[in-house]
C-alpha cells in the first residue's frame, strides 16, 4: 500500500505533499533535519492523507496535489477530508 500525505509544520506555517510505503518511517525522516525542504523543520505532522493498492496511482494523486500550487486548494483538501489540523 502507498500513502500520498500532507504533512504541516506550524514552525513555517507551511505544507509539504508527498507519497511512501511506510509513513511512519518517512515523517520520522521528515522530522530529523534531512536535506531538502523538510529539514528546516522538525515538527512536520500528518494532516491528511489517501491509500492506494499500486505506486503509479500514488504517484498521480500526489503530483495532482502539488500541481495546484495552491495553499487554499490544499487547505480545503484537508478541511473536507482531512485530519484535525493541530494548532
Amino acid at each position: 500500500m502507498f500513502t500520498v500525505y500532507i504533512l504541516y509544520s506550524s514552525t513555517l506555517d507551511s505544507y509539504y505533499v508527498g507519497f511512501s510505503v511506510n509513513l511512519e518511517d518517512r515523517l520520522r525522516r521528515h522530522n530529523s533535519y534531512s536535506k531538502g525542504y523538510t529539514g528546516r523543520a522538525k515538527d512536520w505532522c500528518v494532516v491528511y492523507r489517501e491509500v492506494y493498492e499500486d505506486k503509479a496511482t500514488a504517484m498521480g494523486r500526489e503530483k495532482e496535489i502539488k500541481s495546484w500550487k495552491s495553499r487554499v486548494l490544499i487547505e480545503k483538501l484537508i478541511r473536507t477530508f482531512g485530519l484535525e489540523h493541530p494548532d
